[in-house]
């Protein structure tokens, strides 16, 4: 899921079978700055700020080339924290209060998901952003230390 303070750019939905390695995340930024230039017009030009954590394929040599090519600009991320993941501290806990009934097929998954990520207002991934400065900041503060 990509988002921005306005709300979510692109769910993208791995294959069964795929697993996302440099080549496939490489793709999705490509997908992504179109994206951008498509929903954010005049923003990509003013510069993308990127943050995303540390996964093997965001790490990877040809992740941080392409981001480079892509002219975005990417925030050095702590080894894992969930406490500066705006996705874990933020957006995952809604997603999880979804009242469902077990779901019969991956298209029934991506539809709830979809459907969900398109009744969320704009101020739900501000205030979600907003919020990475203060746990930032505390995270500072208590010198890493577990924030909740």
């Amino acid at each position: 899921m990509f988002l921005d303070q306005d709300g979510i750019l692109h769910n993208d939905y791995l294959p069964k079978g795929q697993t996302i390695n440099a080549e496939y995340y490489s793709c999705l930024l490509v997908k992504l700055k179109d994206i951008l230039k498509e929903k954010r017009r005049g923003k990509v030009t003013k510069g993308v700020l990127f943050l995303h954590d540390n996964a093997p394929a965001h790490r990877a040599f040809a992740t941080q080339k392409k981001l480079a090519y892509l002219g975005f600009h990417f925030l050095d991320h702590p080894p894992y924290s969930p406490d500066l993941a705006p996705s874990d501290y933020h957006l995952f806990p809604g997603l999880e209060k979804i009242e469902i009934s077990p779901f019969s097929s991956d298209a029934e998954v991506m539809a709830t998901a979809e459907t969900w990520s398109d009744e969320q207002l704009s101020e739900l991934f501000f205030n979600g952003l907003q919020k990475l400065e203060q746990r930032a900041n505390k995270c500072i503060e208590l010198r890493g230390e577990y924030v909740e």
